[in-house]
């Protein structure tokens, strides 16, 4: 039996070694030093005001055998359950109350269901509960009383439109008032989804978005709805400390606008090339993140690129995403430096900057591959969210003076546990050959 404890003692040392061997290796994997932190929080909590189409239509039971209201307000409830706790929500109606037939009346029907603040998520929910398609539509005026509800600061608000049809109390024009709060400079983003699809419907829920830089979608089905508000819901968390810059980039580098550190909001064409300019110092490394978003119904597979190149045209390092059309969003980012070591100053066009610095012009192309699907308009441009940022250049990977990459260490690491895997099979396999012959 003798052969039979010797290996048994080896395999607990094997076991052993390779749980010390793996620890060490896996503890000397370098930080994640160059990684960005999460930033404190804003001053201001997010602030969000869904503002409710409860008119007359609403009745409809044209979405997956459901009536337009009852769809609206199961999302609703799905929404207001996932809220996040530092989210300030509210709910304002349009067309609830006054069930008359005098349209002068009817089209004062906007009122606060839901005050904007720390959301008592029951008390939410039974208010939204007790809604009835009532009246008339006057969305002009609902956006006019959403921005007061959200008051003014720093921040970015959003007001997010649920209707299911156009302005039937006009004036106000609800574009006009889309462009009367953007020109306030209130920071105030109206997303609009509709739930009926006539074009008169469509276009009028584009110009208000457009407006003021927001979205438009054409909602088909209750998932669909209850998705898309809590993207818009979860994006104001996101974005809320930042009220994005608007900018317009150009076809080409020399007549492009010079951006530096910040976020930028832009609109770009289907299948269209927008450029930016950002000069990089010696020691700094460039840090830039595209966000497109379809807002309307697009061709399937597609895909959005973002290329810093040098003034010449010469691609220093892309970055790419996909998309398929279940996406709310497609995002790619980069990462480049004019460290010699990493070979790329050659290819840039390289000048004197005030502090003395060598400076590097870098070109920054955004592409999509975008196209709409038959009967959706072109026009305006698709909403583009571009961030830029400059930090000191982290240590190339590559050089032989830094060590090994991350991405060597762990293949070192699976080298290694895969030989003592295989040795340590190789003793079972020769101790159950032992005991077998020793019987």
């Amino acid at each position: 039996m003798m052969n039979g404890r010797r290996p048994k003692a080896r395999l607990g040392s094997l076991l052993a070694a390779l749980a010390i061997t793996g620890g060490a290796l896996l503890s000397g994997l370098p930080a994640h030093a160059d990684e960005p932190s999460a930033g404190a929080a804003g001053k201001e909590a997010p602030r969000v005001d869904l503002v409710l189409d409860v008119s007359g239509s609403m009745r409809e039971a044209d979405i997956q055998g459901k009536t337009r209201i009852a769809v609206a307000q199961q999302s609703l409830n799905d929404v207001i359950d996932a809220l996040p706790a530092e989210t300030e929500f509210g709910i304002r109606t349009l067309g609830a109350n006054y069930p008359g037939a005098d349209k002068a009346q009817g089209c004062l029907d906007t009122k606060q269901l839901f005050p904007v603040g720390k959301t008592n998520k029951t008390e939410a929910k039974t208010a939204v509960a007790t809604l009835r398609p009532t009246g008339f539509t006057p969305i002009g005026l609902a956006l006019r009383g959403a921005a007061q509800d959200l008051g003014k600061g720093e921040t970015t608000r959003r007001v997010v439109l649920i209707t299911d049809g156009e302005d039937t109390c006009t004036p106000p024009d609800p574009c006009d008032v889309a462009r009367e709060l953007a020109s306030q400079g209130i920071h105030l983003v109206v997303d609009t989804l509709g739930l009926a699809h006539d074009d008169k419907t469509r276009q009028q829920l584009l110009c208000i978005a457009n407006a003021t830089g927001g979205t438009y979608t054409d909602v088909r089905t209750q998932e669909q709805l209850t998705e898309k508000v809590k993207q818009l819901v979860d994006r104001s968390n996101d974005t809320y400390a930042v009220t994005p810059v608007k900018t317009a980039g150009t076809d080409a580098c020399e007549t492009a606008p010079v951006l530096t550190p910040g976020v930028y909001s832009d609109r770009e064409k289907f299948s269209e090339h927008r450029v930016y300019r950002v000069a990089v110092k010696s020691g700094q490394e460039l840090r830039a993140s595209v966000s497109v978003s379809p807002d309307r119904a697009v061709a399937r597979d597609y895909g959005v690129l973002l290329q810093a190149t040098s003034t010449a045209g010469q691609e220093l390092v892309r970055g790419t995403d996909a998309g398929s059309g279940r996406t709310d969003v497609v995002s790619t980012g980069l990462r480049w430096s004019s460290d010699g070591s990493k070979g790329h100053t050659a290819t840039a066009t390289a000048s004197a900057s005030p502090s003395g610095k060598p400076e590097t012009t870098v070109c920054l192309v955004v592409s999509n591959s975008l196209a709409p699907q038959a009967g959706v308009a072109a026009d305006p441009g698709l909403p583009l969210e571009l961030t830029v940022d400059l930090t000191a250049a982290s240590p190339a990977p590559d050089g032989p003076a830094m060590g090994l990459g991350r991405g060597w260490i762990l293949l070192l690491v699976l080298t290694l546990a895969g030989l003592v895997t295989g040795l340590l099979f190789g003793w079972i396999a020769r101790w159950r050959i032992a005991v077998w012959q020793e019987n």
